[in-house]
């Protein structure tokens, strides 16, 4: 027979067996009762070769309308017609399971478990929860109308797993489909602190293991290079010029005699000493006229002054004599 299967309200696929099962090829018809004809399926699935089913898109689907579905089998020649029951495609969905689960500590013992459901129309849900601890051997499983569950006790030195899954209630539909069940969720002290104990042990190895080998490895690389990579030596630790030793024959050899160092030859050398000598020349200015009637008039023996001979200067006089 044929099994339809509408998923979350977006898709829908009729399948009628596998590749192992089926020998003939099939094609499938299918049309909504006094609405449409009747429609080849457009889009075929196919397992190697040979079709097991088809795929509705969203806009081929109505919902509270009879849904009725013909395929055919050709086998050598031959054409059987396999008709299905009267469906209705609102008791054939299935929704997608939940998500966000998130667990709560209203008090003390109490718990609060919320999640949220992709399913467009979420009035027309209902939900089961299944859980256990780490002690217990089997599963407990409640049914909850909306999308929050209490737990009314719990032993903190347990820790539990939850989960979830949803089904069309009875106000919109008579499916026994249910979703797949959530991802999980854990709660408890010893989860926790098994979480914490991971961590650190995995903290552990990096900071003890992981991160003293990578510092070797790095310096063993770098030593190999400096070592037999001279460039590279000289691009991280370049030399500083030291021009002083230039200079060592200068100051040590030839006492600090620059032509000797430099080699300039002697006539050049004394080619720049002077050839010539200048005599003394004495020269002196006596002071004006009105100075010596002055410092006559003042004294009662006028100094005599030898003709041709300098006159010697007043230990008052402002003017010196003056060599050239």
């Amino acid at each position: 027979g044929v099994e339809c299967v509408l998923f979350n309200e977006e898709y829908m696929t009729c399948t009628w067996g596998s590749r192992e099962t089926l020998t003939a090829n099939y094609s499938l018809y299918y049309w909504y009762e006094n609405r449409s004809p009747v429609v080849e399926c457009k889009h075929y699935l196919q397992d190697q070769d040979i079709t097991v089913g088809c795929h509705f898109n969203q806009s081929e689907i109505i919902q509270f309308q009879p849904f009725h579905v013909l395929v055919n089998a050709s086998l050598g020649g031959r054409t059987l017609e396999i008709p299905s029951e009267r469906m209705q495609l609102q008791d054939l969905v299935k929704p997608e399971a939940p998500v966000n689960l998130t667990i709560r500590n209203m008090s003390s013992n109490q718990l609060q478990l919320t999640w949220t459901s992709p399913y467009p129309k979420v009035q027309c849900l209902e939900h089961a929860i299944k859980y256990k601890s780490n002690k217990d051997t089997s599963w407990t499983e409640h049914r909850v109308k909306g999308d929050i569950f209490s737990f009314p006790s719990v032993d903190y030195e347990k820790y539990y797993t939850f989960y979830v899954r949803s089904k069309i209630n009875s106000y919109c539909g008579s499916t026994q489909l249910w979703s797949e069940w959530s991802i999980p969720v854990v709660w408890g002290s010893n989860s926790t602190s098994k979480g914490m104990a991971e961590e650190q042990l995995h903290w552990f190895w990096i900071h003890t293991v992981l991160v003293p080998i990578a510092s070797c490895l790095l310096l063993l690389v770098l030593i190999v290079l400096l070592v037999r990579m001279e460039r590279v030596w000289v691009i991280l630790m370049p030399r500083i010029p030291n021009p002083s030793k230039n200079f060592d024959d200068l100051f040590i050899t030839h006492n600090g005699n620059f032509q000797e160092w430099a080699g300039v030859p002697k006539d050049i050398v004394e080619s720049f000493k002077p050839n010539y000598s200048e005599n003394i020349c004495y020269v002196s200015e006596l002071p004006p006229k009105d100075s010596y009637e002055h410092l006559w008039e003042g004294s009662n023996h006028p100094p005599s002054v030898m003709p041709g001979a300098p006159a010697a200067p007043h230990e008052h006089s402002p003017y010196k004599n003056s060599y050239v």
